[in-house]
């Protein structure tokens, strides 16, 4: 498996992130994430899935791989580094949600979600938060007010652990993208969430 990495490789606080459905490890997001996160105490780790490592070998969209192989997939990226002391996985939509899935099987430190997607687009009334409700591991989800996926007006109404902490986004979407007419700029959006993430792990 191919890993981007930044940050100090020898420190004991590595985080793996990975990428959503339709976006690589290497896309604009997960670049400025990964670079503005890793640092001298904070080793940052990316993977691609399967389907999209036949996607950047072979050209084409494909979709992505079914819920269990995608999970085996995070359980191997652990297995490769989890002798960290700190071990913090996540990623951005889809790569959070399957890091969601098996954070506390794993038994990592915490979870960091980059725009989670609470539901598919359009679906509200199919939320996916069973796992949520009871969920030990420390959470950070840093999401979008205007996310499609889930906005602050329905994530609020949800039933989610205790250990669960939401960051959101000043009329971000679900890449944290503001409209023009707010005055806000992506990239101040990008930064308020490096923010975030760097708070909630230090604490």
């Amino acid at each position: 498996m191919n890993y981007l990495e930044n940050g100090n490789s020898d420190c004991q606080t590595k985080m793996i992130l990975a990428h959503g459905a339709g976006a690589a490890m290497d896309s604009p997001f997960m670049d400025y994430y990964a670079k503005n996160l890793g640092s001298v105490n904070c080793h940052v780790i990316r993977f691609e899935f399967p389907y999209m490592q036949i996607r950047r070998e072979q050209g084409g969209r494909r979709p992505p791989d079914r819920q269990p192989k995608l999970l085996d997939c995070w359980r191997q990226v652990i297995a490769d580094f989890g002798s960290a002391e700190n071990l913090i996985i996540g990623g951005k939509s889809m790569g959070g949600r399957m890091a969601s899935l098996i954070a506390d099987e794993c038994a990592v430190s915490a979870l960091v979600c980059l725009g989670y997607p609470f539901y598919a687009a359009g679906k509200q009334d199919k939320p996916r938060t069973d796992h949520l409700i009871d969920i030990k591991t420390p959470t950070l989800i840093v999401q979008g007010d205007r996310d499609t996926m889930g906005n602050r007006t329905t994530v609020p109404s949800y039933d989610l652990s205790p250990a669960i902490e939401l960051n959101w986004m000043d009329d971000g979407d679900h890449s944290f993208k503001p409209r023009k007419s707010s005055g806000l700029t992506e990239e101040g959006n990008w930064a308020a969430g490096c923010a975030a993430v760097k708070a909630f792990i230090h604490r």
